[in-house]
């Protein structure tokens, strides 16, 4: 594993590196990172009874942030919570009628404040060297998606109970309804996205290294 903090992250392995065509990259890679981040979230699969759905977003974040690394990851993921909570239909479920702020404040508002913390994680672990070893990109993923779902899950808890939406005759606790609808639908699908991140960004790095041999 690498230990030193001033590794190159993918975005900046091409392209310029200083100057005006430097900050020109870097816009556009926001702009992509918010599309990538968009379109991903839109990739959705329904686990009943769970209002929150599996979607392809926390693969699309949790790779930028490893891509980016810290800085620009956090300003993609940034620039993508303000154009939702201006109102735009970026996030999973959102919809004409349900968006922006009501939207963040939903059950799904701890999954969004998850974003920000793992993405600067996962960028910070990649400038480390995380993301050149498909074990240690394996581990990074882990820690990110562990990240997410602290946040995720304490909201989803709040919400329950705020709501009304508390069933104690099915699921016996808050804490088990919690994990019920926020954490056990996911795992496997967690599982899944994990391991192709963890084989798709070390990858990118051999064919970089082979490009330039």
């Amino acid at each position: 594993m690498q230990t030193a903090t001033g590794n190159r992250v993918l975005a900046e392995a091409f392209g310029p590196s200083e100057g005006l065509a430097l900050l020109l990259k870097q816009a556009a890679l926001v702009v992509l990172g918010v599309l990538a981040i968009t379109v991903a979230a839109q990739i959705k699969v329904a686990i009943p009874p769970s209002p929150v759905l599996v979607n392809m977003g926390t693969f699309a974040v949790l790779t930028i942030g490893v891509a980016y690394g810290p800085r620009l990851g956090l300003t993609t993921i940034l620039a993508y919570m303000l154009i939702g909570a201006l109102g735009f239909d970026v996030f999973q479920s959102s919809t004409a009628e349900f968006n922006g702020l009501a939207y963040m404040a939903g059950s799904t508002g701890g999954y969004l404040f998850g974003y920000v913390l793992a993405i600067l994680m996962l960028g910070l672990l990649a400038r480390r060297g995380w993301d050149r070893s498909v074990i240690w990109m394996a581990v990074a993923m882990l820690i990110g998606n562990l990240i997410l779902y602290v946040p995720g899950l304490a909201w989803l808890s709040y919400w329950i109970g705020a709501s009304g939406n508390l069933d104690l005759a099915t699921y016996g606790t808050l804490a088990g309804q919690t994990f019920a609808w926020g954490a056990t639908p996911f795992i496997i699908g967690d599982l899944m996205k994990l391991a192709l991140a963890a084989m798709l960004v070390p990858g990118l790095w051999k064919l970089i290294g082979k490009a330039r041999g």
